[in-house]
């Protein structure tokens, strides 16, 4: 073998995606001293999304200060390459943002995440990379827009000071005639693998409000919201939104992408790997390596090692997965794998099987292997 591409996703609270792939690496060269190792930094749209996009483009990482979901000032992080802004929603709006007490989807506003884009734009950026994942949002992304520039009215004309959760059953008109050209010039692609509509029974306040701190009353109305400024959004852009696949992600923040910003939805995955240029990479590859920290039948639902995987196979590159943990099931097998291969060789303490150094080792010793074999 002359060329090997390595493109693992994190080992979570072990390895980086970066950790894995010199590990890797080393173990490659063990056993083909001469063969080129191209190193890929990969995520699914989640964390470590940003990381591997900014370090793929050559681009660098961002400080600014934001509103946190109940809007006090806090600093989030977003990586720039170019004109193109990577965010997750998470850094400003994200869940782990609040204490457990703090919870509650009728208050929490997806402000901070627009005041993120507004900072990207007048940095010059236009084109925007977005994860929504591990929201604290129920809002539809009406915080996000408020800070973005469109207004939210009332029944009488009033708009809206602070738009949340709570406050999505109170609008009746949208305005964007003060919202700037620079944000309407802007493309938006957002890293959505949820398949949950606007609202409705299986909607984004049913599905996700509960984690959210949301009881049965909290979410009965929310969804109520949810459903009354969809017949709002219809009416402005002239879009049912409510069936739209992955319009109730992130409390119904795909939604408001897709049908105010006109953003294009789509996996995670396959939004980094297309960032990164991973068709272009892996040309001429004899192998793919690639792997998470537990490969089981979530894998196949698309997350990294999956889009890897298709990529590869179009391409007619085998492609070999490892994980920390590996639990075999028919919709793995059934995945088309060259080889799944668990990097620990028997059972030990689970603090141990994460500690750094101990994970590393065994990723080069387990890709060694594999090559080895293949070879």
């Amino acid at each position: 073998m002359r060329k090997i591409v390595v493109a693992s996703d994190s080992f979570k609270g072990s390895l980086s995606s970066t950790d894995v792939a010199n590990s890797a690496e080393r173990g490659i060269k063990e056993v083909l001293s001469q063969c080129e190792v191209v190193k890929v930094n990969v995520a699914d749209g989640g964390e470590g999304t940003v990381d591997a996009i900014v370090d793929a483009l050559g681009g660098t990482i961002v400080t600014v200060e934001v509103s946190d979901p109940l809007g006090r000032k806090i600093e989030a992080q977003y990586g720039i390459a170019g004109e193109v802004a990577i965010l997750e929603m998470a850094s400003a709006s994200g869940l782990p943002l609040l204490k457990v007490e703090e919870r509650n989807p009728l208050l929490t506003s997806t402000r901070g995440t627009g005041e993120m884009i507004m900072d990207a734009i007048a940095r010059g950026c236009r084109k925007f990379l977005v994860g929504i994942g591990g929201s604290a949002t129920n809002d539809a992304a009406t915080g996000m827009l408020q800070a973005m520039g469109y207004r939210f009215l009332d029944a009488q004309g009033n708009e809206i000071a602070e738009c949340c959760g709570g406050r999505l059953e109170d609008i009746a008109s949208i305005d964007d005639s003060q919202v700037a050209a620079a944000v309407k010039e802007s493309q938006f692609t957002v890293a959505c693998d949820v398949d949950t509509p606007f609202c409705g029974p299986d909607g984004a306040a049913p599905v996700f409000a509960p984690q959210k701190g949301a009881d049965e009353t909290m979410v009965r109305r929310l969804d109520e919201g949810m459903a009354s400024f969809a017949r709002v959004i219809e009416e402005k852009y002239s879009i049912n939104i409510v069936p739209v696949a992955g319009a109730g992600a992130a409390g119904g923040m795909g939604g408001g992408f897709r049908a105010v910003l006109n953003a294009e939805l789509k996996k995670g995955i396959d939004m980094v790997l297309d960032a990164i240029g991973f068709d272009a990479t892996i040309k001429g590859a004899d192998l793919v390596i690639t792997g998470e920290g537990k490969v089981d039948f979530q894998t196949a639902k698309g997350k990294t090692a999956a889009g890897v995987l298709a990529r590869a196979k179009a391409a007619g590159i085998p492609v070999v997965a490892i994980g920390g943990c590996v639990e075999r099931c028919d919709s793995l097998d059934a995945m088309g794998f060259a080889g799944v291969y668990p990097i620990l060789e028997e059972k030990v303490p689970l603090e141990v099987a994460m500690q750094h150094d101990f994970a590393s080792a065994n990723v080069t010793r387990t890709v060694a292997r594999i090559v080895s074999q293949m070879n």
